[in-house]
């Protein structure tokens, strides 16, 4: 399930900088392959919540075909139609809106493939082997969009999209496990304390993420490979935090520890721009990261009935989304008025951010250090008839 998964979520670390270097290529323009990719964005996070609640109503392999195949369709049209800037942005508009919600649903499978003692540790593995995505996922798309063409940089991606999907829809899992309809209404789940604080704390975590990659491009703007391998450093920090201390048990305090070491490790950023110091203390930062989406991960599933969870991470996942547009835009402008220390400060400031509202609100986490992060089953009252 994990592999497959990973592979269905791969195009997810592809699809942006494939669209952004098709559409610079045909249009000759930064901004307007920005402005498509803004489109693609808001797409995936109005989308999140929405197709994630379908899964509930119509059934998971139901609603992840259907959003699969529309994706793929629009990342075609993308790829092989002759286009404008507008049906640039309408087609990526649609590639965000049908992105399709494996990462949701996994989610909610998972509390369904193990023990409750294993949950947690299962979610903490999941959030460092996603950093594969992130390290790999860059690499390909950049060699085969500058090497061979961008056209077939997008082809690609609907390729994997297809097998990935593919793949993950025919799992057994898919099949058997089955989403209660949830009878509250859109959006409700979201204002649980547990739910909307992972919300907004993913909302700050990527968006420091997001911020150090723009710093890390600027920094390194001649030197493309350092600049990768930087980026590579911080995936490889946050996988060995996630493997180190995935076992280890999540109480109020947890986010806060983890969220420290990701602001400690941020601020170091700023003291120099060699790249071996850069290197150094975004593997500090990382070593936060995956352990902290972990408590993310966990504190969502013990918070919510299990005909919720797929809507929570849609929630979650959106907050995530415009976390990275936001983290991104900050650091652009801070970069354009200073430096590229701009974009680490950017990036040090809304994990600071995240460390406040994680001390401030540590009583509305939940103490997972007794129980397990399972969702809590769907109950209704019966009515008994009198004999």
């Amino acid at each position: 399930m994990i592999a497959a998964q990973l592979t269905a979520r791969f195009p997810s670390g592809m699809t942006s900088l494939a669209i952004l270097l098709h559409v610079e290529q045909q249009t000759g323009s930064y901004g307007s392959a920005g402005l498509v990719l803004a489109a693609t964005s808001v797409g995936q996070a109005v989308a999140g919540p929405i197709t994630s609640r379908w899964m509930g109503a119509w059934g998971m392999r139901r609603v992840l075909t259907l959003t699969s195949a529309v994706c793929v369709i629009a990342v075609l049209g993308l790829a092989l139609l002759p286009l404008t800037v507008p049906g640039y942005m309408a087609f990526g508009m649609v590639a965000g809106l049908a992105t399709p919600p494996i990462q949701a649903a996994v989610r909610t499978i998972y509390p369904k493939l193990v023990n409750s003692s294993q949950l947690t540790p299962l979610f903490s593995l999941d959030a460092s082997l996603q950093e594969i995505i992130w390290i790999l996922a860059p690499v390909v798309i950049t060699l085969v969009s500058t090497q061979v063409g961008t056209m077939e940089g997008l082809l690609l991606v609907a390729v994997i999209l297809v097998g990935g999907a593919a793949w993950f829809i025919l799992s057994p899992e898919v099949g058997r496990v089955r989403i209660p309809r949830s009878r509250n209404a859109l959006g409700k789940v979201v204002l649980k304390p547990p739910v909307l604080l992972a919300t907004v704390v993913g909302f700050l975590l990527i968006g420091a993420c997001a911020a150090v990659e723009v710093g890390v491009v600027a920094t390194f703007e001649h030197g493309s490979l350092a600049a990768g391998l930087v980026l590579a450093v911080f995936s490889v920090g946050s996988l060995a935090g996630g493997l180190a201390f995935g076992h280890i048990p999540i109480g109020p305090w947890a986010m806060a520890r983890r969220l420290l070491i990701v602001t400690v490790g941020l601020a170091l950023t700023m003291i120099s721009l060699n790249v071996f110091w850069l290197g150094g203390t975004l593997i500090v930062a990382g070593i936060g990261i995956a352990p902290a989406l972990a408590v993310l991960f966990a504190i969502t599933s013990a918070s919510v009935k299990f005909s919720e969870t797929a809507e929570a991470f849609g929630w979650t996942g959106t907050g995530q989304l415009i976390g990275a547009a936001a983290g991104s835009a900050v650091a652009g402008f801070l970069v354009d008025a200073t430096d590229p220390r701009g974009a680490y400060l950017a990036a040090t400031i809304f994990a600071a951010v995240g460390l406040i509202v994680s001390v401030v609100f540590v009583r509305s986490f939940p103490d997972l250090r007794h129980r397990d992060a399972s969702p809590h089953p769907d109950t209704e009252p019966l009515a008994v008839t009198p004999s």
